[in-house]
C-alpha cells in the first residue's frame, strides 16, 4: 500500500499565538515535502481551495516547486476541481509538471467540497454534475490523444485541434475523487479509473457498499481489476503515544470543524465525538504509530483492499516542527507495520 500525505496549504483559524505569513506558509509546506521524499512518503498532495484561509489555489504551481527539490516521491492534486477549470488547460499544466519531475506527477479531479469556484468562475450550481462529466470526457479525450475534435455544452468545440506538451507517462496516472454520491462511484468503475475516497468522519465500512458498487461499474464494463484501484484520504496526525496526538490535535481539529460546520449546519464537535472517531471503526487516523498502522490494515479490510492511503492534516493547524515529527513518524514507523501485514 502506498502511503502519502495530502495537504490544503491551509490556515483555518489564524491562531494569533501562531503567526505566519503567507509566504513563510508555503516556503514550510515545501520544506515538508522534501523532507517526505527524504524520509520516504511515496506520495504528496496538494489540494485546490479558493477561499481564505487556503494557499492552494493554484496546487500544480505548488506540485512544480517541490518537482524541483524532490527525487523521488510522487505529486498530486488532492483533488483539481475540474468542474471549474478548463480541462485543456489543467492537461498542459499537468504535462509540465510531469517533465519537470521526470515523470512522478499524478491528478486526483473531482468537483471539490467547496462551492466557492463556481461563482467564482462564472459557473452555476445547477450545472454541477453536468459540468464535471462533460469535462472529464474531454480531459480523458486529450490524455488519449495528441490531436482531438470534440464538442461540448461548456466550452467552446475544438477541430483537429493538437494540444502540448505531452507528459511523460503515458498513460497519465488520473484518479476520479469522490465524496459518497453513489452516481460518482459507478462513473469512476465504468471508465475503469483509479477511485480517492474522502473519508473525513463517521464509520470507515459504511462506505464498503459504494466501493463494491465501483467494481461491480467497472467489472460490468469489462475492466481488469489491477485498474480498479482504490485509495482513502482520511484526517489523520501521528505522535509518539496515543495521548500526546489526542491533545495536540484535537483543539485544531474542533475549531475548523466548527467553522466549516457552522456554514453546513452540522453539530458541534465535541471532544465526546472526537473520541469516538478514535475507536476501532471511526475514520479518524489520531494516535501513535502502532495504532494508526492497525487502524489503516482495518480500514483496508473493510473496503476490500486499499491501494494508497493519505493522511490529512492540515486540519488540526499544527506547528510546522509537529508536522514535520509526524511526516517522519509516519514514513519510518507507521508506513513499515503497513507493508509488513500485506
Amino acid at each position: 500500500m502506498e502511503i502519502g500525505i495530502d495537504s490544503f496549504a491551509a490556515m483555518f483559524s489564524s491562531m494569533p499565538q501562531q503567526p505566519l505569513s503567507d509566504q513563510d506558509a508555503v516556503e514550510q509546506l515545501l520544506a515538508r515535502m522534501k523532507f517526505a521524499d527524504e524520509v520516504g512518503i511515496d506520495i504528496f498532495g496538494i489540494g485546490e481551495h479558493h477561499r481564505k484561509g487556503f494557499l492552494d489555489s493554484a496546487p500544480f504551481e505548488l506540485l512544480s516547486a517541490a518537482a524541483a527539490i524532490t527525487k523521488k516521491i510522487r505529486l498530486t492534486t488532492a483533488v483539481t476541481v475540474l468542474s471549474a477549470a478548463d480541462p485543456v488547460r489543467v492537461f498542459q499544466s499537468y504535462a509540465t509538471l510531469d517533465l519537470i519531475s521526470k515523470g512522478r506527477a499524478e491528478m486526483v479531479v473531482g468537483r471539490g467540497s467547496f462551492i466557492d469556484a463556481y461563482p467564482l468562475f462564472g459557473l452555476q450550481l445547477e450545472d454541477y454534475d453536468d459540468l464535471f462529466v462533460e469535462k472529464l470526457d474531454l480531459l480523458m479525450k486529450i490524455m488519449q490523444s495528441e490531436e482531438i475534435t470534440w464538442r461540448g455544452r461548456f466550452r467552446p468545440a475544438l477541430q483537429q485541434q493538437a494540444i502540448y506538451p505531452r507528459p511523460v507517462q503515458d498513460p497519465a496516472p488520473v484518479w476520479i475523487g469522490v465524496g459518497g454520491t453513489p452516481e460518482s462511484f459507478v462513473r469512476a468503475g465504468t471508465l475503469g479509473l483509479p477511485l480517492m475516497v474522502a473519508i473525513i468522519g463517521g464509520e470507515t465500512h459504511h462506505f464498503k457498499p459504494l466501493v463494491d458498487l465501483y467494481r461491480e461499474a467497472g467489472k460490468r464494463a469489462g475492466h481488469s481489476p489491477d485498474r480498479l484501484k482504490v485509495g482513502m484520504h482520511s484526517l489523520g496526525y501521528v505522535a509518539e503515544t496515543r495521548d500526546q496526538a489526542m491533545e495536540e490535535f484535537y483543539p485544531g481539529y474542533a475549531e475548523a470543524m466548527n467553522k466549516i460546520g457552522r456554514e453546513r449546519g452540522w453539530s458541534p464537535m465535541t471532544r465526546s465525538r472526537f473520541e469516538a472517531q478514535l475507536g476501532p471503526r471511526g475514520a479518524l487516523l489520531v494516535g501513535d504509530p502502532e495504532e494508526v498502522a492497525e487502524k489503516i490494515i482495518r480500514h483496508s479490510t473493510a473496503l476490500g483492499g486499499l491501494s494508497r492511503l493519505t493522511f490529512q492534516m492540515d486540519t488540526a493547524e499544527l506547528t510546522h516542527e509537529k508536522l514535520l515529527n509526524a511526516i517522519k513518524l509516519i514514513a519510518t514507523r507507521v508506513k513499515p507495520l503497513v507493508n509488513l501485514s500485506e
